[in-house]
């Protein structure tokens, strides 16, 4: 009988409970839209939390929230020590697997004796609206915050700061720099398509093994503390916090390792700016939007690059220069046949328009005379930095760096001499000082430079003194 009575019960229950939803469609559908409005301020008054939402992405889904990596990084700690469900994240190039909240898993933390609820989610939508047989399913994960509306102003104003300072020192404490490349244009596809890859940054050149002169090198250095500094500065004249440095000079000078040394100096990551796998501007645009602060966007051997200079001067050509109908044609179709359709001035609005970022920006060139004038005015470019070929200075590091020497050789006023008519770069002499075999010493390396040296200036030396060969 008992039995009979729970069924009678139950069955009563699920008919009400039908009734109800019946009802609630019918409502949805006759009566005015407002009434979802009613409802959530009627259950407002009753609920005493507010929720907060921190989605992934952000800026219709163009990047990646940094507010979401921040929280993620701070709540990493709690959740490994005190969550019950977990995801594990194998991060590329990392040592480690990365635990963070699992979906529908919620933790607390307190804050100035507050206590606040997060939690972590994810809601699944549909990414091909072709109607596809095949439709992707794409996910959109965010953190949610709940605290009891009594301490709205707390948490806006201190708590939410807290923890977005907190997860960026985690960041830059766990962090490992990385070197991106771009992908090509024809594997994008969609929002989420990957533009950059990258792997992990371990160039091992810094400003004490750069082969430059120790002069320009405490300039430059001066000048990278002084930009890092420059936040506040920067916001107060108006300008985005960014810096372009033009590094030009013969190849073998070390343009590619001072930008690796400078990426260590200042702890920031590098983009590697392949130009001409980039279709037009408008990808241009969305892989600066794909970048992050703290980083140096590198554009190598520019002036090879693109025909920049070229689109400008086509342009200027005048009506009365075009022979004929047929001479115009082919110059369009020239234009329409380069693999990258970038355009000076898009080119220039990413350097410093509206679409400029925050950070350092670097180009490199061997020839800087080829390069348009208004790519390499200030403020594009603020510093411009030549690097020569060898000088004793620089060759005195290399050799402390290849052979050990800390003292003056007795070959070093030979050096000194034949460096200054002669023509080698950096490169070239670190590549005589290399030892060949494990019989090569630091006498038989120096001899070896003096040779090429000599060999490339055509000259014999008479003691300190040197003689030009006559042909």
């Amino acid at each position: 009988m008992a039995r009979t009575s729970a069924v009678e019960m139950w069955t009563g229950v699920s008919t009400v409970l039908a009734c109800l939803v019946v009802a609630w469609t019918i409502l949805k559908q006759y009566l005015p839209s407002q009434i979802d409005t009613y409802i959530h301020h009627a259950v407002g008054y009753i609920y005493p939390y507010i929720q907060i939402k921190f989605r992934e992405f952000s800026g219709e889904r163009l990047k990646h929230s940094e507010a979401y990596a921040a929280i993620q990084n701070y709540l990493m700690l709690a959740a490994s020590a005190r969550a019950k469900r977990l995801r594990a994240d194998a991060v590329k190039d990392s040592k480690s697997l990365v635990l963070t909240l699992d979906d529908n898993e919620e933790i607390i933390d307190v804050f100035h004796g507050v206590k606040v609820w997060w939690s972590s989610s994810t809601h699944v939508s549909m990414k091909n609206f072709n109607f596809s047989l095949y439709p992707q399913l794409e996910e959109n994960r965010y953190f949610q915050l709940t605290v009891h509306r009594n301490y709205r102003g707390m948490i806006m104003e201190q708590y939410i700061k807290h923890i977005l300072d907190e997860g960026k020192v985690i960041a830059v404490r766990n962090r490992q720099r990385k070197l991106y490349l771009n992908e090509p244009s024809s594997s994008w596809h969609g929002y989420r398509s990957k533009k950059w890859s990258h792997v992990v940054f371990e160039h091992p050149a810094t400003f004490e093994t750069l082969a430059l002169d120790s002069a320009k090198k405490k300039e430059i250095m001066n000048d990278l503390e002084k930009f890092t500094k420059g936040k506040e500065y920067y916001a107060r004249i108006g300008k985005a916090w960014k810096r372009g440095y033009l590094l030009y000079g013969p190849p073998g000078t070390g343009k590619s390792t001072m930008v690796a040394a400078m990426a260590n100096f200042l702890n920031y990551d590098v983009y590697d700016l392949e130009l001409t796998t980039v279709m037009d501007n408008s990808e241009l645009r969305k892989l600066l939007i794909e970048t992050s602060g703290k980083s140096i966007i590198v554009i190598e051997d520019i002036d090879c690059s693109l025909n920049l200079t070229g689109q400008r001067k086509e342009m200027e050509v005048k009506k009365d220069d075009v022979e004929s109908d047929d001479t115009a044609k082919k110059l369009a179709k020239d234009n329409e046949n380069k693999p990258s359709k970038i355009t000076l001035s898009g080119l220039l609005n990413f350097l410093d328009g509206i679409w400029s970022r925050r950070g350092e920006d670097y180009r490199t060139t061997n020839h800087v005379d080829k390069l348009d004038p208004a790519l390499i005015r200030r403020r594009r470019m603020d510093k411009h930095i030549e690097m020569s070929n060898c000088r004793f200075e620089a060759f005195k590091l290399l050799a402390k760096n290849y052979l050990g020497l800390d003292d003056a050789h007795e070959l070093y006023p030979r050096v000194r001499n034949l460096l200054e008519v002669a023509e080698m770069t950096p490169a070239d002499v670190a590549e005589h000082l290399r030892a060949k075999s494990t019989d090569d010493d630091g006498d038989k390396c120096l001899k070896n430079l003096v040779a090429a040296l000599e060999s490339k200036v055509n000259v014999t030396l008479r003691g300190g003194e040197l003689v030009l060969k006559s042909n």
